[in-house]
């Protein structure tokens, strides 16, 4: 990208994106400066964190340049919250952005002496560089615009092709953080993922620039198209099964543990295990979504579910989990009700199916039960 300079901030101390996703590398949001030979267009603005930093990159990489544009291609304050910091500097800039961005301008309380709307199809000449404009409704917001540049070959994303980390973070694993990402952020959208990768079939990718994560280009860029394919359909990326836990005094957890084993015996590709009340519930919905079996151990609490439990499936839920199989193992010493609302929670659930039999555990797993354990495990693998 020789017309196009990077300009984006790294925030290695937030400890949480969105307030609820943890972040032990921190994250970072990307910006880029196009520099064409009659006008430069700025990509995107930053988190109110980091604006003083992004707006001395940006007036480095003008060069004594002041810039005729201001693309906004998601309006979430990550991305927008310099953009009143960034207009006061260059009051004469062009906001240019979807039409539902400018409603959320106003609700944001960002106020632009010049907007230009754009939507499918629109372009915006910088001379040398045209930019083109890809309407991207509900990934993950409803404002959401791509831009492909066919000068430079790049395909400037939003939040698509993100991941989670400061730029240089896991540099040989792109997909673990982008799949954490893309499941909890953009995973409910699927579908308005899959007409987008449809819009970008017929272009000559050579770069993908997100607004997190590094630039891709390469094998990178191919594997990130692939696993897209896959996760915006919903389909299987890893054939193997989660078990996920919410056990009180650690009877259901020993379960739990004994079925991962039994499952690994009978031949399982692969089998994760996660206990729901400690682990990184991010990390389990990636999970549920990356392999195409789960198997959820719960204990009955109040004649409900253990609530670790009850975020996960209402999570699961959320981010339209679908076309799976799912056995369930309850516990519960004198009522046991923890399958029935687990099974209540995944009927709402697309093309997820059930397997039988449930195993109902009073208390603790008694030895004769392992061969129920066992057929479960059948059930479940078949």
């Amino acid at each position: 990208m020789n017309k196009c300079i990077y300009v984006g901030c790294d925030d290695a101390d937030l400890d949480l994106f969105e307030s609820q996703y943890a972040l032990p590398e921190g994250m970072c949001y990307n910006s880029y400066v196009l520099i064409g030979d009659a006008k430069t267009a700025v990509m995107d603005a930053m988190d109110a964190r980091c604006c003083d930093e992004w707006l001395a990159k940006v007036e480095k990489a003008l060069n004594g340049r002041r810039p005729d544009y201001l693309v906004c291609q998601h309006m979430e304050p990550d991305h927008s919250g310099s953009m009143g910091a960034f207009l006061k500097k260059y009051p004469e800039a062009a906001v240019v952005c979807s039409k539902q961005a400018v409603v959320m301008m106003n609700q944001f309380m960002i106020e632009a002496e010049n907007v230009e709307v754009v939507g499918e199809g629109s372009t915006l000449d910088l001379g040398d560089l045209t930019l083109q404009f890809v309407a991207a409704p509900m990934v993950h917001w409803p404002e959401v615009i791509m831009t492909w540049c066919p000068e430079e070959q790049v395909l400037f994303s939003a939040d698509g092709f993100g991941k989670f980390g400061v730029y240089h973070a896991d540099e040989d694993d792109w997909a673990c953080e982008a799949r954490r990402y893309y499941f909890n952020i953009v995973g409910k959208y699927g579908m308005q993922v899959s007409n987008v990768l449809k819009k970008l079939a017929g272009k000559e990718l050579k770069t993908i620039a997100p607004l997190h994560g590094p630039v891709l280009e390469g094998e990178k860029k191919d594997e990130a198209l692939r696993l897209y394919s896959i996760w915006s359909a919903y389909g299987v990326e890893t054939d193997g099964v989660l078990v996920a836990y919410a056990s009180i005094h650690g009877n259901t957890r020993r379960a739990a543990e004994q079925l991962a084993e039994i499952l690994k015996a009978k031949g399982a590709n692969k089998v994760a295990i996660t206990d729901l009340s400690r682990d990184d519930m991010a990390e389990a919905i990636e999970d549920a979504f990356r392999m195409n079996r789960l198997a959820l151990c719960c204990a009955t609490y109040d004649g409900d579910i253990f609530p670790p439990m009850h975020m996960f499936l209402h999570k699961l839920r959320l981010k339209g989990y679908q076309n799976r199989r799912v056995a369930l193992v309850e516990n519960g010493s004198w009522a046991p009700q923890a399958a029935k609302v687990m099974r209540e929670m995944l009927s709402t659930c697309k093309n997820v199916e059930v397997v039988e039999p449930t195993v109902t555990i009073r208390g603790s797993l008694k030895p004769a039960q392992v061969a129920e354990l066992e057929a479960l495990a059948d059930a479940l693998l078949a």
